[in-house]
């Protein structure tokens, strides 16, 4: 595996999807056969079934549960730390609760229970302050304001209903019982306030299970303030359906934090308000407090909050608005995944930049990051944001204050540097790689990430950002090509660039003009030395250009959604060939690769199957090879549409086997007659004893699920006995013939027809017959 490869799964933390519903089943349903005992127990004594085995439990499985969900995730959230801790503390307290209710004494206050009690206040507002602290660096101020707003209405509204309870305390004999009584209602007062302000900065969303954990906050402080009022004139008593509520809080509490502790990628949309509707209610709210005030006695802080309220929700509207128009703007040209400035701050800043510098040097490199689109096709579109959100933050780090970096999109970024020559240029260049290179740890997946840097200097090189943006996109593509890691643009070196920014244009003339053409590459059967059919590569004969490679154009065609127009090409020009053969008197297969769009493109069996009636040649003559990222994004559709394809008789092919990072699960799931073991394994197999042992048991996993074992790149005569002795089916390669025309591969054939054979090697082996052909290694 190279540097640039991530590596897989393996170490992931956290529990699966389904058992996370379990274990939050299982919350919920203990709370609920607590419920279910209160409402059944008879009398209003003590009962140590329910109000002291079931009771326990209801609160001690939450604390179990939260702790074990820490474990499984080897503690990498604090929130979900703080959550279990502050369940564990009331379920201490009502340990003791319990136990000396269960004796027949009254609990005093304060007692013991009372630590517990305080300890879970204290703990949630930290998990809040937590959740609040990581959505700071996203809150602009009309998110801010409208947060503050929402929290204050609530906390007016909170008064009101405590203010019997505050009233009762203050107006008692001072002690440490009255601090507690007034600090409880004050503690939910703030809870409440809190998750009222949190959920105000929602108009996008805020995390998994957040309703859970605002509907446990809720539910536990509505009973807290159930319990104080029930106090007030000595009426509470244990085992009453009151008790159900802190057991259901808890529950959903819990529950909460098992979401956290899923292993699945964090969805961003979980959980969505209206962006106004929390100000708007609480504008409402502080309105009736005040009116409420003119008409009954209300508690002062209940005024003054809602006052305070009224204030800040009206504030002047222009100003509000500026506010808001300013932080439109700033989103504007921000890039939301990054943080960065995006195309369009790039296309503002820079020019004006260049403009202001005079004839000063400065730079502009263009980077891009190799192998992403495998990253992110592998292991999926939340992982590889994940990434590019990481790579900003690096990028950022080495950066000077004076330079501007931008992300261009996907995963092409920007970095204008002022005050810049090319030596300077390319050791900052040299600085982003090394800093990018270490490895990265993305939630249980580590991936290594290399980039390619192109370069351009101005004024040298350029007077505008677009010209300098086209000469450091064909240095980019220089280093890409080169391997160089970064590169200086060179008027000598346009070519390289050209081949990868084809025009639009271009393409359409390609396919309208036929300047696509198909060069064949022998199939050799290791057992027999027959030639066992062809594998089709197209190239690109370009009127400027000359001939091209698919690597100088392939891309450029998925990227202008001309794919299936150019595998429509293909398709047509492999059944002509193969319907030449066949009138020939030699009937050869043909294997054609295929892209992802065509894969899952549910007209493609129809398609082929009127090609082949059209030419008088059965499907079966056709091979589709596929590469196992493509199978990662749409595997139900490509599944139909392989077994549609398989039951007409054309033959499904994995190539690039080994290469990829997908599940081999898609071997038992997709129906495939081949794997084509991808070169990389078999140009180090004779020098590596890994590399050995993997194609030996490759070609053991392929047999076993009754496959046939395509070798690629086989360049010498070492690696083509090694595979013959291994039980290799089929090799291709430079060895045998590169990809040539129809015409040159023709003469090929009937040269081979000429030689003499004493055995299934002997054409390029003639000492050697069949006799001992198979070794075991």
């Amino acid at each position: 595996m190279t540097a640039e490869q991530p590596v897989g799964r393996s170490g992931s933390t956290g529990i699966d999807v389904s058992s996370s519903r379990w274990w939050s089943l299982g919350l919920v349903t203990v709370a609920g056969v607590y419920s279910i005992g209160l409402a059944l127990r008879p009398g209003e004594d003590f009962s140590p079934f329910v109000d002291g085995f079931l009771a326990l439990l209801t609160v001690w499985v939450p604390a179990a549960v939260g702790w074990l969900v820490v474990h499984r995730t080897k503690c990498r959230r604090l929130e979900m730390i703080l959550a279990a801790g502050a369940i564990s503390c009331t379920a201490a307290g009502d340990t003791y609760y319990v136990l000396m209710s269960a004796g027949g004494a009254d609990v005093p206050l304060p007692s013991p229970a009372d630590v517990g009690y305080t300890g879970f206040y204290v703990l949630m507002l930290a998990t809040l302050a937590v959740v609040i602290r990581r959505r700071l660096p996203d809150m602009t101020w009309p998110v801010v304001l409208d947060a503050v707003v929402g929290a204050l209405g609530a906390s007016a509204v909170l008064a009101v209903v405590l203010d019997p309870i505050l009233s009762a305390v203050l107006d008692g004999p001072r002690s440490l019982a009255m601090a507690l009584g007034a600090a409880y209602p004050l503690l939910d007062l703030l809870l409440v306030a809190a998750v009222i302000g949190i959920t105000a900065t929602t108009g996008r969303s805020i995390g998994r299970g957040w309703a859970l954990l605002v509907l446990g906050l809720f539910t536990f402080t509505g009973a807290d303030i159930g319990y104080a009022l029930l106090e007030l004139d000595s009426l509470y008593v244990v085992g009453t359906p009151l008790d159900a509520s802190w057991a259901l809080g808890l529950a959903m509490i819990g529950a909460w934090v098992v979401m956290q502790g899923r292993n699945e990628p964090l969805r961003r949309e979980t959980f969505t308000v209206p962006s106004q509707a929390v100000p708007a209610l609480a504008t409402v709210a502080s309105l009736f407090v005040l009116i409420l005030g003119t008409q009954v006695r209300v508690a002062l802080v209940a005024v003054v909050l809602a006052s305070l309220t009224l204030a800040l929700a009206a504030l002047p509207l222009v100003f509000r608005q500026r506010i808001r128009l300013a932080d439109m703007r700033h989103q504007a040209r921000t890039d939301e995944l990054t943080g960065l400035p995006n195309r369009r701050a790039l296309y503002t800043e820079v020019p004006s930049r260049l403009a202001s510098s005079g004839r000063r040097r400065s730079a502009v490199l263009l980077l891009d990051l190799d192998k992403f689109k495998e990253i992110n096709d592998s292991l999926g579109h939340d992982v590889g944001d994940t990434l590019l959100a990481q790579v900003a933050g690096r990028l950022s780090g080495q950066l000077r204050s004076a330079d501007l970096l931008a992300r261009m999109g996907g995963d092409e970024f920007v970095i204008h540097v002022d005050n810049c020559g090319v030596d300077e240029a390319r050791a900052v260049a040299v600085k982003l790689r090394a800093a990018l290179a270490e490895p990265y740890d993305l939630g249980g997946v580590t991936v290594h990430v290399n980039a390619s840097i192109g370069i351009s200097c101005h004024p040298d090189q350029g007077q505008d950002l677009t010209m300098l943006l086209r000469r450091a996109d064909m240095a980019m593509y220089r280093a890409k090509s080169t391997h160089s890691g970064h590169f200086v643009y060179d008027g000598g070196e346009v070519t390289s660039g050209l081949k990868q920014t084809h025009p639009l244009q271009t393409l359409k003339d390609a396919l309208s003009e036929d300047q696509l053409l198909l060069h064949f590459q022998p199939k050799i059967d290791l057992d027999t030395g027959d030639v066992r059919g062809v594998e089709a590569l197209v190239r690109w004969q370009h009127p400027d250009l000359g001939l091209l490679e698919p690597d100088d154009f392939l891309q450029r065609f998925e990227e202008a959604g001309l794919m299936p127009g150019l595998t429509g090409v293909v398709l047509g020009k492999a059944m002509d060939q193969a319907a030449a053969w066949a009138a020939e008197g030699q009937p050869l297969t043909v294997a054609v690769n295929l892209s992802a769009p065509s894969i899952i493109d549910s007209g493609l069996p129809a398609q082929i199957d009127a090609m082949a009636s059209a030419h008088g040649l059965s499907p079966s003559v056709l091979v589709v090879e596929i590469t196992e990222d493509l199978l990662v994004a749409d595997r139900d559709r490509a599944c139909r549409v392989l077994a549609t394809l398989r039951a007409m008789g054309v033959r499904i092919a994995v190539d690039d086997f080994g290469k990829g990072y997908s599940s081999l699960s898609y071997l038992r799931e997709l129906p495939i007659d081949e794997l084509k073991l991808d070169k990389s394994f078999i140009l180090s197999m004779t020098e590596d004893s890994r590399a050995t042992a993997l194609v030996v048991s490759t070609i053991d996993l392929a047999h076993s699920l009754g496959l046939d074992m395509t070798a690629e790149g086989v360049e010498n005569a070492d690696a083509y006995r090694a595979l013959s002795d291994y039980g290799c089916d089929v090799a291709q390669g430079f060895f045998m013939s590169k990809p040539v025309p129809a015409t040159e591969l023709d003469a090929w054939l009937a040269d081979r027809r000429q030689q003499p054979r004493t055995g299934p090697f002997s054409i390029l082996y003639p000492d050697r017959t069949a006799e001992g052909a198979r070794r075991t290694p």
